[in-house]
């Protein structure tokens, strides 16, 4: 059985945030929740605790020590005020506190003073069933007051409004008020006193199930149960390379903690985009983290390409932009749905997640996912192949493009959606229209993924059909992208069909769909490299020559794991081997860096200047395809993919030296991976024991 590991928590003045599908708690170090610093306690979207503060006799207790012990559970150590006639404080507080749809919070006195301790214990507890979005921006929160009444042990909050959102906190042995729980007790001399509050929260008037409750014990409960068995369906990996095995190790409990799951699907997991922000799903975010995750989880990706289906756009809708066929951009479950994109809880503006579903399955498809798992989402593909071919070309010119239909939409709905992202390599911005290059090559292998389908369904005329039209985008592809003067393609073209000249990371995304001819594919792969666009850590996602060029912006300069990723598998696609082992080696060294933990992004800075990765303020950790990273450098590093004859795998690089992998899914059997820098090898896992109770 697999275990968590430990983390210890610096209590200079970090925060610490728990996290278990899509609800999560940030605190200080100390434990307690301050909404003004955009703290609290977040299910579905909705902050229902803006303040829980501990105080022992009215103060606050000093943080001593903090530890995650999960990625839902974490305890905090302090103590209290200094007590009469005594030269130091001798009562010690412990908090274990436990997060999912709801908390848990267990708290422990001890008192090493000579003499009993007489102390009141208050939890100041306040709701203002803030929005997301409102804490997200620091925005005032909408009026939705708040009523509060005191029954017995119970304080309960609900909206005045009527909404059906509401809190009950409650502890047998406490007396509760407006303002919180109140606890009176006598520690003994060295001895200890304890008690255990728990939240229950209400959606729609209903209150959801306690995630953690009182009289069951920890590892029996849902949240507890959920992680173990997403432990005991990873494959045991070990990698000799310690940076690639502690970020392995790291990303394996961060995605365990992303998932999410609606209870009409239970089997059907998927992942929230990240921590804090975007505790939901996300379309584009699930099927590049299905990607890099498939050959390690396929049943994760399974079920995000089930959830997305079942999703899918059926009609048109000019406010969320849903179209027929067309893949979701993100999902909100929030209070005030008027704050979300397109005022909708479901928002269909994002010009890839529907070619990326099809690459999807058909990556599922050649990685030996069982026919009858894939067969019954081919009335998706189908939908989602029109939509690309239809609804995606808006003006018939053979390319897909964007422009959102009315301004509650993402002015950019590419993966890079800042209002600033697609500029000129001069700072103007483009006009839409905008058909960006890599959403091209998307769409080329979206075109060769359908081709795949059709096939294995046995209808080779169709199946001959999509691969004629996906070699006529390819050529039309580098016709009006590819830049002579340049040798790079241009970002996109926008509504007047004219090249969008910035020098960006999304060429690297093309070589990964294998749009690019193979004789300007080395071109690409050195401009890549050239110090314009590579850190030493990273891929900047907007080159240096560019004026909106910015290391510290959000998308223009910055560096983002997934994006890097993607480039070194298109590097690797086309044989650039030392090329992709320089950019996996600044990213193995930037994840050393932040301790394991690649964020969502981090400063484009160089190297030659900044000796570590710079963070970026708001960055989210732990974020979905930053932490599938590892995973893909993994299968990079082994050369493993699927071919005719079963799983080929090849020697590692140096860096990474040797690799074991057991119980990898591979056509519905288990496999053992060996590499080194010499050779691997991969065989059935029957095979393998067979052969050693022969010896």
């Amino acid at each position: 059985m697999k275990r968590a590991s430990r983390d210890a928590i610096d209590v200079t003045g970090a925060q610490v945030t728990l996290v278990e599908g899509a609800s999560f708690c940030v605190s200080d170090v100390s434990g307690d929740l301050h909404g003004g610093r955009g703290q609290g306690l977040f299910v579905q979207d909705t902050r229902i605790l803006s303040t829980w503060v501990l105080q022992v006799d009215g103060q606050e207790v000093e943080p001593l020590a903090a530890t995650r012990v999960e990625p839902f559970e974490a305890e905090f150590v302090g103590r209290a005020p200094v007590r009469p006639g005594q030269v130091e404080p001798t009562v010690v507080v412990e908090r274990h506190r436990y997060v999912g749809a709801g908390m848990r919070e267990d708290i422990t006195l001890h008192n090493y003073g000579p003499e009993p301790a007489g102390v009141e214990v208050r939890l100041v507890v306040d709701c203002d069933f803030a929005d997301l979005f409102e804490v997200k921006e620091n925005r005032a929160v909408s009026g939705r007051g708040v009523q509060r009444r005191a029954v017995g042990s119970d304080l309960l909050v609900w909206t005045e409004h009527g909404d059906g959102r509401g809190v009950r906190v409650s502890a047998a042995e406490a007396t509760a008020t407006e303002q919180g729980l109140r606890f009176t007790t006598v520690v003994p001399a060295h001895g200890s006193w304890s008690a255990r509050v728990e939240v229950v929260a209400s959606v729609s008037g209903d209150e959801i199930e306690a995630p953690f409750p009182l009289h069951t014990a920890v590892e029996q409960t849902a949240p507890a149960r959920r992680m173990q068995g997403w432990r005991d369906s990873i494959p045991d990996i070990t990698v000799e390379d310690p940076a690639l095995s502690r970020a392995l190790a790291r990303s394996e409990e961060d995605l365990g903690a992303l998932r999410i799951v609606d209870p009409a699907y239970p089997d059907d997991d998927v992942v929230a985009a990240g921590a804090p922000w975007f505790m939901a799903l996300f379309g584009r975010d699930s099927l590049i983290t299905g990607w890099m995750t498939l050959p390690f989880s396929p049943d994760l990706t399974m079920g995000t390409l089930r959830t997305l289906a079942r999703m899918q756009g059926t009609r048109r809708d000019d406010l969320s932009e849903e179209e027929p066929g067309r893949i979701l951009h993100e999902v909100r479950r929030g209070a005030d749905l008027s704050q979300a994109l397109g005022g909708h809880g479901v928002y269909y503006g994002s010009i890839d997640s529907t070619p990326l579903f099809l690459m999807l399955l058909g990556r599922a498809l050649r990685w030996g996912v069982p026919w009858e798992q894939i067969e019954p989402l081919l009335p998706a593909a189908e939908a989602a192949a029109r939509w690309v071919v239809e609804h995606g070309d808006r003006d018939g010119d053979g390319f897909v493009e964007y422009q959102r239909t009315s301004d509650r939409g993402l002015l950019n709905q590419g993966w890079k959606d800042s209002a600033d992202s697609i500029c000129f390599a001069d700072g103007r911005p483009a006009h839409g229209p905008i058909a960006l290059a890599e959403v091209q090559g998307y769409c080329y292998a979206a075109l060769l993924a359908m081709a795949d389908l059709e096939a294995r369904r046995g209808d080779e005329e169709a199946a001959r059909g999509w691969r004629e039209r996906a070699e006529r985008l390819r050529v039309r592809f580098h016709e009006a992208f590819w830049m002579p003067d340049q040798q790079f393609y241009a970002l996109a073209l926008d509504g007047d069909k004219r090249q969008v000249d910035a020098i960006a990371s999304n060429a690297g995304h093309c070589l990964w769909t294998g749009i690019v001819p193979e004789e300007v594919a080395p071109a690409v792969a050195d401009r890549l490299l050239s110090p314009e666009m590579f850190t030493g850590f990273g891929v900047r996602t907007l080159g240096t020559g560019n004026v909106r060029y910015n290391p510290v912006s959000y998308h223009n300069g910055s560096v983002w794991p997934h994006d890097t990723a993607i480039v070194t598998a298109g590097l690797a696609r086309y044989g650039f081997t030392d090329h992709a082992q320089r950019v996996s080696d600044g990213l193995l060294d930037a994840a050393t860096a932040f301790d394991g933990r690649l964020p969502e992004l981090f400063c484009g800075f160089d190297r030659a200047e900044q000796q570590v990765p710079v963070r970026y303020p708001t960055s989210c950790s732990p974020q979905a395809w930053a932490a599938a990273v590892p995973f893909e450098l993994l299968r990079i590093a082994l050369g493993m993919e699927p071919s005719s004859t079963g799983l080929d795998v090849g020697a590692t690089p140096e860096r990474v030296g040797s690799v074991a992998i057991d119980n990898l899914p591979f056509e519905q059997r288990s496999h053992r991976v060996r590499a080194d820098r010499s050779s691997g090898t991969v065989a059935p896992e029957r095979e393998h024991a067979t052969a050693e109770e022969g010896q």
